[in-house]
């Protein structure tokens, strides 16, 4: 077993060097706004403060289906009911900080990471300090089959939990949950179509001695991946709730 180790933390190192590299990168680069392309006063990289405060949820947000409230709670008088999983985001991917997180999945574009990882911890405090959430004893990124993983080059659910983690002090367990089957793209897909392609997709490799775990992902769209998640853990009696840079709500519901 000794042995083996060294093998096993191979793939894991790896991501670590490689995302301290790309962050040595962008910090190397000309400090511009990637959605105004004005000079960014520090702290800030990548994005400017008045474009992330415009970008962000200007009211209070149902955690159950992103629905505009006039007062934060926990879920609308409709997700009362169901009491869906909880999402937890900073912004709607519909109103303007959707181009820049879909610049980190598909075009490595890391500059605004940290400052949108910034805005996540801030939301995430803010629903603790209205005692609408417990903070979790542990984090999991959604992970990637290894095929994708190696066409990609990185994980950004990986990537933003490893920052989420140091901010926060809440370990990030790795290699716990497995993509098994490598899915097609949920891009395009009809609601049946996405739950058929996920049957099956994820297995938990070891238990898990926690009870309370954030599932960290970059965005969340109709919920099928999360939710296919969610029912591994439910089975296991563990309490699950879903980190994410942006949420991409269904048409009307922040109107």
């Amino acid at each position: 077993m000794p042995s083996l180790l060294p093998k096993l933390l191979r793939p894991l190192l790896l991501r670590r060097v490689i995302a301290t590299c790309q962050q040595l990168l962008a910090a190397s680069l000309p400090n511009r706004c990637l959605m105004c392309h004005q000079t960014v006063a520090a702290p800030y990289r990548g994005i400017c403060a008045c474009c992330l405060e415009i970008s962000l949820y200007q009211t209070p947000t149902c955690l159950g289906c992103g629905r505009a409230l006039l007062l934060q709670s926990c879920y609308c008088g409709a997700c009362q009911h169901s009491q869906p999983l909880v999402v937890i985001a900073p912004a709607s991917y519909h109103q303007g900080i959707g181009e820049l997180v879909a610049g980190i999945k598909y075009r490595a574009e890391l500059a605004a990471l940290d400052m949108l990882v910034m805005a996540l911890v801030e939301r995430i405090k803010q629903l603790q300090r209205l005692g609408l959430i417990r903070l979790p004893q542990a984090m999991i990124a959604v992970p990637l089959h290894p095929n994708r993983l190696r066409q990609r080059g990185f994980n950004q659910a990986w990537l933003i939990a490893d920052t989420l983690s140091r901010q926060l002090g809440i370990p990030m367990l790795d290699k716990v949950l497995v993509r098994r089957v490598d899915t097609r793209p949920q891009a395009g897909l009809t609601g049946k179509q996405r739950r058929r392609n996920l049957a099956d997709a994820f297995i938990l490799t070891e238990p898990i001695n926690y009870q309370r775990i954030a599932l960290i992902d970059d965005v969340v769209t109709t919920g099928t991946t999360v939710q296919s998640i969610a029912e591994l853990f439910a089975a296991h009696y563990i309490h699950l709730q879903v980190w994410c840079l942006a949420r991409a709500e269904a048409p009307g519901l922040l109107e």
